[in-house]
């Protein structure tokens, strides 16, 4: 399960960085979508390597990404099937780490 979750995590991670560039189709300047995707880049070698500590701090990582998302699908009427699609690929990549961080803990005894 560990190994799944944390695989699953990476490639999510992937898709929302393509998500974020989609958003030059919905109209944005390519230069803010760059810049939206760069941050993406600070959790990506301790989620590599698997490091809990990352994890955790990353889920808190992902919540400004659910709020443009989430904020664009109601507002922005041209961007709304970028913006689902980014929502969903955030809100999944945030379970999975947290189901990571279940599957990687450790258990006593």
């Amino acid at each position: 399960m560990q190994s799944t979750a944390r695989s699953l995590t990476l490639w999510l991670w992937f898709a929302i960085v393509l998500s974020l560039l989609a958003w030059i189709m919905a109209g944005y300047p390519w230069p803010i979508c760059i810049l939206a995707a760069l941050p993406l880049l600070a959790p990506l070698g301790g989620l590599r390597r698997g490091r809990r500590h990352t994890y955790a701090w990353a889920t808190l990582f992902a919540v400004p990404y659910l709020a443009f998302a989430l904020t664009e699908l109601l507002v922005n009427s041209a961007a709304r099937w970028v913006a689902s699609m980014t929502l969903l690929l955030v809100f999944a990549w945030f379970c999975t780490m947290i189901l990571y961080l279940r599957a990687s803990r450790a258990h006593p005894g």
